[in-house]
């Protein structure tokens, strides 16, 4: 069997869950990756074939996304020759995650293709959302990467086609400690932003992981350490808590390991206020950012008991099982793989 799997490379979360995944979909026969996009801080060893620039998130130094920089990237003409060329009519199974290169090649070679990820999970409506919804937030998560199955990854089971996070094999094998730290990863908020603020609560002391430095940098109680997966692991493993945004895959690890949490949301980002709702379900608190009253919210967090209901399992090898029992058939009309798309 040949399979496809298109990796979005905007996030670490994705190349991280895809590394986990991989080692099982050979079980299944070759796997060739597409990576897209061009900021994830990860090394990866994943067996690329295929590679886009794809369209990445940049974020400010202020907690929200840079617009102005994710804009210049777009090349409709260079989109068009990626959709156009991608040999996706050549696997006998695409796995799209989160990727919008292979669902517009898919749709238009009209070629079935699976969504697995946490984004396909707000295909269901029953997965939570912010009070104040967004349309076209919305509509991104629901159309970004369209394809012809969804299989979904959420906090909880919100759905019938919705399974439980992917946690890394690292961290399922853990012996949680507490050495007293607390873990930062903000990737939207510069080191100059953060420190000041972390150096007020002398009496505690900072790990974070920052974009910007190569090495390890003392700042008083804050630590400075490069974005790397086994030093970010060991942290989390050996923290009294966790500092990060409201992404998916952090949050859930957390959680597993019974670590007290503390998420913001990036700005712009509707997904990671979608996240927040639901991690707020579990009396998880959610900031709107780092600001003059970071440090009573932190002291008040510091204080307060935080009930852990959460504890995952390797669950790779029943979602996969899933997904290849499911797998849309070749050859269907196109109505039928995207029954919920106009097509003219």
């Amino acid at each position: 069997m040949k399979i496809f799997y298109a990796v979005q490379a905007t996030g670490n979360g994705h190349i991280s869950r895809a590394a986990q995944l991989l080692p099982y979909l050979q079980r299944y026969g070759k796997v060739d990756v597409f990576l897209s996009g061009a900021n994830a801080q990860l090394q990866n060893e994943l067996p690329v074939r295929y590679r886009s620039k794809g369209l990445s998130l940049f974020y400010n130094t202020n907690g929200g996304l840079h617009y102005n920089r994710i804009a210049s990237q777009l090349n409709p003409l260079r989109l068009w020759k990626e959709v156009r060329d991608l040999p996706v009519e050549n696997y006998d199974v695409v796995i799209n995650d989160f990727e919008s290169i292979t669902a517009m090649s898919c749709l238009y070679k009209k070629v079935p293709s699976v969504n697995l990820g946490h984004q396909a999970a707000f295909q269901s409506d029953r997965v939570p959302r912010p009070a104040k919804q967004d349309f076209f937030g919305e509509w991104l998560l629901k159309n970004y990467a369209r394809a012809s199955q969804h299989i979904g990854l959420h906090f909880k089971k919100y759905d019938d086609f919705i399974f439980e996070p992917v946690i890394k094999k690292d961290i399922l094998q853990a012996s949680p400690r507490n050495m007293g730290h607390i873990t930062v990863y903000l990737s939207a908020y510069s080191d100059q932003s953060l420190i000041p603020v972390f150096q007020q609560l002398r009496a505690f002391k900072f790990e974070v992981f920052s974009r910007q430095v190569s090495r390890p940098e003392e700042h008083k109680n804050v630590k400075l350490l490069p974005v790397n997966q086994r030093l970010f692991n060991e942290s989390m493993i050996n923290s009294f808590g966790v500092i990060t945004g409201a992404g998916f895959e952090t949050p859930a690890e957390v959680l597993h390991m019974g670590k007290k949490l503390m998420v913001i949301p990036i700005q712009g980002q509707y997904e990671q206020f979608c996240n927040a709702a639901a991690l707020e379900t579990f009396g998880i608190p959610v900031l709107k950012k780092i600001d003059i009253g970071f440090c009573s919210q932190f002291l008040k967090w510091i204080g307060t008991e935080q009930r852990n209901e959460l504890q995952y399992n390797n669950n790779i090898p029943e979602i996969l099982d899933y997904l290849m029992d499911n797998y849309p058939s070749k050859g269907v009309s196109l109505e039928l793989l995207y029954p919920d798309l106009m097509i003219g």
